[in-house]
This record gives structure tokens, C-alpha cells and sequence, in this order.
């Protein structure tokens, strides 16, 4: 049973930051990649970035200069370093696995970031 945990949301103003983490059940080694996602009150999920077992990066064009991918894979965790929140950052955040690349099998409960004056 593979188990995904975040932690790290909050609540904070526009133009600060948070950093997220992601800590899996077993070895990340086992995943081809691993991916955030978040999804908005009424709004479909969508995705955030991605990071491979290679520590290749890749991001959402809206995110692309705020946010920044990490993984340890000592730790078995990733992490998603957010900068200059904006209120339409505001969602719930969701770790996701993939095995081969290709679907994401694996996602844990998410954890709420909420950018407000």
C-alpha cells in the first residue's frame, strides 16, 4: 500500500511564501515521476509540476519562476517551494506518483494553502 503525505499549507498573505512537502510510504526511487497538483473551490484539479526520477523539472506556465520542485531521495520526499502567493494560488494541494510515467496511480489527501490579506 503506498501512502503519499502532505504537509506545509497554511494560510498567508499575498506575496509571501510556503514550501510544501511530500512524503512517501516507500522508496521514490519506485516512481518514474512525481507531480503536484491543486484544485480550486469549483475548479477542476490542475496540475502544478512535475519532477522525475532523473531530477528533471518541469512546470505550469503560471507557476514557472514562482514555484520550484524539489525531491530527497534519502527522505522519500518531495517538495514544492511557493514564492509571491497570489489569492488565486488559494487551493488544496495533492502530491501525486507515477510508476511508469504515464498516469498518476497514487495521490495523497492534500493540504489546504489559502493566500488572503
Amino acid at each position: 500500500q503506498v501512502e503519499l503525505v502532505e504537509s506545509g499549507g497554511g494560510l498567508v498573505q499575498p506575496g509571501e511564501s510556503l514550501r510544501l512537502s511530500c512524503t512517501a510510504s516507500i522508496n521514490i526511487f519506485n516512481f518514474n515521476a512525481m507531480a503536484w497538483a491543486r484544485q480550486a473551490p469549483g475548479k477542476q484539479r490542475e496540475w502544478v509540476a512535475t519532477i522525475t526520477i532523473s531530477d528533471i523539472p518541469n512546470y505550469a506556465a503560471s507557476m514557472k519562476g514562482r514555484f520550484t520542485i524539489s525531491r530527497d531521495n534519502t527522505k522519500n520526499t518531495i517538495w514544492l517551494q511557493m514564492n509571491s502567493l497570489k489569492p488565486d494560488d488559494t487551493a488544496v494541494y495533492y502530491c501525486g506518483a507515477s510508476r511508469y510515467g504515464t498516469t498518476y496511480e497514487y495521490w495523497g489527501q492534500g493540504t489546504q494553502v489559502t493566500v488572503s490579506p
